[in-house]
């Protein structure tokens, strides 16, 4: 048995928010996990449980669904096989990717993302070689209500603002830009991310003088990945930051998963450190503890980039960012996957420019006199 259609949910009051949700995965023991973690959430509806690529395709056909956690290694179709074919169907789809932390599966998962996918997440198992029972079901339950348009937070654990569903409205107030000229480049996201920073790189290609910072949340084997393609798409030396290494010009540092990355000044030069410290906004890394850093580290010759991401990560940092005089800029709501992270920031009064993804190239070169 490969899963079935689940009945269908009781009535919800008029104008109430819920998510339809599919669970992919040939493992009856993980889609039960899945489903559960799910299901204690009052606003998702798992209308599906399925167990491979060839039997979501086909309960596409009868079922609305908003959201499917996909199974990467399946049986008779597999998900990076149903991955287009699913989009195919229904182009507004979101898919999460569900996979173990292995480096071949971080690779498969961000092929994945940059043909369709909207986020992955960590599978739980067994062994127990992964985040917290907690974490995971926080993680995925908000990711799922995220991507599915939910304003209304259950809990503040996994309240999370969306793309057309932003909790982030109002008029944007811009300010000038700081006057430092900026020394160092650096970049917080989150959902949507991976594929934002690979066009952003390619369109900055051999225009980067100065050392480039980036925050991704990732886990680890993820930012070993990420970076290597950040890597290929810029055609600069990229590579997970190293505790204790010397910040140099030209080159791009990552966030590996699980450490926080920060800045510090060690006489006239500044250092990379990477700590295991709490998780802020549940993320490690995260990337409001690099901002805080750089700001005491650059002051006014910081320019940071807020991209596509879930929650209100950097905006407390970007806080900082100005206050040292120097500047911020932001993803506009169009053209990101989630505009949680970039409106909890624009929406502050933060940002001297919030930018459709295809300007803000341009815009940093401009900035950096590149």
């Amino acid at each position: 048995m490969v899963g079935s259609a689940r009945p269908a949910p009781a009535a919800r009051p008029a104008g109430a928010q819920s998510v339809r949700v599919m669970v992919v995965d040939d493992s009856a023991v993980i889609r039960g996990q899945l489903v559960r973690a799910l299901e204690a959430s009052s606003d998702i509806d798992v209308v599906a449980s399925v167990g491979n690529g060839e039997v979501a395709l086909k309960t596409l056909d009868r079922l609305s669904v908003d959201v499917i956690v996909l199974d990467i290694e399946m049986p008779v179709m597999d998900g990076m096989t149903a991955l287009p074919l699913l989009l195919k169907k229904q182009p507004d789809l979101k898919i999460i990717m569900a996979s173990t932390l292995t480096l071949s599966n971080a690779k498969v998962s961000l092929d994945a993302l940059a043909k369709g996918a909207a986020d992955y997440i960590a599978k739980p198992t067994s062994s127990g070689a992964m985040i917290t029972a907690d974490d995971f079901k926080r993680d995925l339950v908000s990711k799922v209500r995220g991507l599915g348009g939910i304003t209304t937070a259950v809990s503040d654990a996994v309240a999370e603002p969306k793309n057309s569903g932003s909790l982030y409205k109002g008029p944007i107030k811009l300010r000038a830009s700081g006057k430092g000229v900026p020394q160092v480049l650096v970049i917080g996201s989150s959902t949507g991310g991976p594929q934002v920073l690979l066009k952003l790189f390619a369109n900055l290609k051999s225009r980067l003088k100065v050392p480039v910072l980036v925050t991704q949340h990732m886990p680890a084997n993820f930012t070993t990945i990420l970076a290597e393609h950040i890597h290929r798409a810029s055609g600069m030396p990229c590579a997970e930051a190293k505790d204790g290494e010397p910040i140099v010009g030209g080159r791009i540092y990552v966030a590996p998963g699980d450490y926080h990355m920060v800045v510090e000044r060690k006489g006239m030069e500044r250092v990379i450190r990477l700590n295991q410290g709490a998780r802020e906004n549940f993320c490690r890394p995260a990337v409001d503890p690099m901002l805080r850093s750089v700001a005491e580290a650059y002051g006014a010759n910081t320019l940071v980039a807020i991209l596509t991401g879930m929650g209100h990560d950097g905006r407390d940092g970007a806080g900082n960012i100005v206050d040292a005089g120097g500047t911020v800029i932001a993803q506009d709501e169009a053209s990101s996957v989630v505009w949680g992270m970039p409106g909890a920031v624009a929406t502050a009064g933060l940002c001297s420019a919030v930018l459709n993804v295809d300007k803000i190239a341009p815009h940093v070169a401009k900035l950096l006199g590149s």
